[in-house]
């Protein structure tokens, strides 16, 4: 294993690590970061900056586990839990699968949204397009020259955003004066769709699938740079939305950026919005059946890429978007309430993986956790744990009102979760 990393080796690895940034910055990053810049400033900034060091420790920790192991999370799940290892296995594909489908809800929604910016096109027959072109794409199973340039599409409206919000006037006051933490009932769901639309929890399967062949400290450089890379440009879409006037939309953002670049501005975020979309609409339903392939199947048979199980899990995903995208939703909402689900489902997929890099008989000694790295994993399980639980509270007591007797209920009953969450993930690393 080489000791240091060439900048040929590095600028290699920083490309190859980029389809993990490329996959979160989606409608729902755009979405939620720009909202939240809109309705609170750069009050949330926190939030966001929070995001992306909890993505850097765990896709590195996804990724390494499987370079070290040579199996991929499924794999590693199905070691672990050989006794109880099914009914795990299918409970966290269960959770996965649906995560996807409200991340692929947003895809759509974002996709035709993007277009109704220069399109008079009905929403029912673009949605019925845009579903039945993923579907084809899949089905014909080569995706790689579609995605390569709907990813340069979403770098250029990357690009449009940086050079917008750092154009603005927004001091570096106002920069600092983000990172300051704050969370109340009005900015809640934001805060945890801002965690839920940048660490993906499909996208620890995506990083552990793609992982092998690589050496360490490549990786490691690769997903550092990358997800920074993608962080600056969710600030950046942050930063733009605070010009927004009046209420959020699609149209109010269009028009803030063709403030500073003209109408090439409109044209490259309502283009960058659908290429966003759309190669999110072919990622959201791949993912998912990715990861039945890796937790159920082998690679072969059923679960093959050709086999029924993993048509019928990608299918299954297509068709939540394409019923959400024909009914009468709107947009900005659902996407937001899809970040938030998947927000709720992290801390799951975070206390398995931390438990797999602290296994002392899946990876070699020198590949596990370091006590700093799991004090930092610890926090953000914490952190996820809290404001996963805070929002399950607040849904619990929309649908019966009388369990929210006491307004600080829910931030109890969050707070003594999360704790015995900590305190158990805790006991089971310092133990091994």
């Amino acid at each position: 294993m080489p000791k240091s990393v060439t900048f040929n080796r590095g600028l290699s690895s920083v490309l190859f690590w980029s389809v993990i940034s490329a996959a979160f910055i989606g409608p729902g990053t755009v979405t939620t970061a720009s909202n939240a810049g809109a309705t609170f400033g750069l009050d949330l900034l926190w939030a966001l900056v929070f995001s992306i060091f909890a993505t850097i420790i765990l896709q590195e920790a996804a990724a390494r586990v499987t370079i070290a192991s040579g199996m991929n999370l499924g794999e590693i799940l199905a070691r672990r839990y050989e006794r109880n290892s099914r009914w795990v296995r299918w409970i966290l594909f269960g959770t996965i699968v649906f995560g996807c489908a409200a991340y692929q809800a947003g895809n759509i929604l974002g996709a035709i949204s993007g277009l109704g910016l220069f399109s008079e096109i009905p929403r029912q027959w673009l949605t019925l397009v845009l579903c039945l072109l993923a579907a084809v794409l899949l089905w014909w199973g080569n995706t790689a020259w579609i995605t390569r340039i709907l990813g340069a599409a979403v770098a250029l409206m990357g690009i449009a955003f940086i050079w917008s919000a750092f154009s603005g006037n927004l001091g570096f006051g106002a920069w600092l004066e983000g990172m300051r933490p704050r969370v109340n009932n009005g900015n809640a769901l934001l805060v945890i769709g801002l965690i839920g639309t940048t660490i993906v929890p499909y996208n620890l399967f995506l990083a552990s699938g793609i992982s092998k062949g690589q050496r360490i400290q490549e990786m490691r450089w690769g997903v550092v740079i990358a997800i920074i890379i993608g962080g600056i440009i969710s600030a950046a879409i942050m930063a733009v939305g605070t010009q927004v006037n009046g209420p959020f939309s699609f149209t109010a953002l269009s028009q803030a950026m063709e403030l500073k670049m003209g109408a090439s501005g409109t044209v490259l975020f309502g283009f960058g919005l659908f290429a966003a979309g759309l190669s999110s609409a072919i990622t959201s339903p791949f993912a998912a059946a990715i990861t039945g392939q890796s937790l159920l199947g082998s690679g072969r048979g059923a679960w093959s890429s050709k086999g029924k199980y993993f048509r019928l899990t990608w299918a299954c995903v297509i068709s939540a978007g394409l019923i959400l995208g024909t009914l009468d939703v709107k947009p900005v909402p659902a996407i937001i309430l899809a970040q938030a689900v998947n927000g709720v489902l992290l801390p799951v997929v975070a206390v398995f993986l931390t438990l797999a890099v602290n296994d002392r008989q899946l990876i070699p000694r020198e590949f596990l956790n370091t006590t700093l790295v799991n004090a930092l994993t610890l926090l953000i399980v914490l952190i996820a744990s809290f404001l996963g639980l805070n929002n399950l509270w607040r849904a619990v007591v929309q649908v019966i009102p009388q369990w929210n007797a006491h307004p600080n209920w829910g931030w109890m009953t969050a707070g003594a979760g999360s704790l015995i969450i900590l305190f158990w993930l805790g006991r089971q690393i310092f133990k091994q």
